[in-house]
């Protein structure tokens, strides 16, 4: 219903914002990130909204980052995953994060949110692996691996293969501890096949 609303943070809870706007005060409950990142701002901000309406009441959530609303209402998507169990997830880790804890099949970095099991985090990856195939190779943190495959999409982009080509490639390739010139060595037999 509410795309965005603009305003100015007139308070700040642990787990929701006031913003006001024109003289009404919207309770908007965001992730403790978007919190930090309003935080010391005293300008006019846009918050992007997700209106739920409930039984028990009309609730509105935000966020300061037009991605992290996108996470926020993709986490709703999972069975058994409602507003708060998403906004604790975001809470925890980055939207990166959680795209690369999705895009690399590693639910031990989903399961260090509050209130997310081993169980919950497989459940996400399974249910959102799809949803993510268009993730952006920049975007992607693989721990300390990250180098190698930033080494790699350079020597790929520098042999005249798109990015978009190199994404289709890698979101069919376990990356997991490969070394730079193994992972170029794959996405080229990969690139030829297609």
């Amino acid at each position: 219903m509410f795309e965005y609303i603009k305003g100015c943070v007139t308070f700040l809870g642990e787990d929701y914002l006031v913003l006001e706007n024109k003289g009404i005060g919207y309770r908007i409950y965001t992730s403790k990130n978007s919190i930090a990142k309003v935080s010391n701002t005293k300008d006019e901000i846009k918050v992007f909204t997700y209106l739920n309406l409930r039984e028990d009441g009309i609730y509105l959530y935000g966020f300061y980052d037009y991605e992290e609303l996108n996470m926020f209402k993709m986490l709703l998507l999972v069975s058994k995953i409602g507003p708060k169990m998403a906004l604790g997830l975001l809470s925890s880790l980055t939207v990166n994060d959680i795209k690369s804890a999705i895009f690399n099949n590693n639910p031990d970095l989903l399961s260090r949110a509050p209130g997310i099991g081993k169980k919950t985090a497989g459940r996400i990856i399974l249910e959102l692996k799809d949803r993510i195939d268009s993730i952006s190779i920049d975007e992607v943190k693989i721990g300390g691996e990250n180098r190698n495959i930033d080494d790699a999409v350079s020597a790929l982009l520098s042999l005249g293969y798109t990015r978009n080509e190199i994404n289709n490639v890698f979101s069919q390739m376990e990356l997991g501890n490969l070394k730079t010139e193994d992972i170029i060595k794959l996405s080229i037999k990969k690139l030829l096949k297609n």
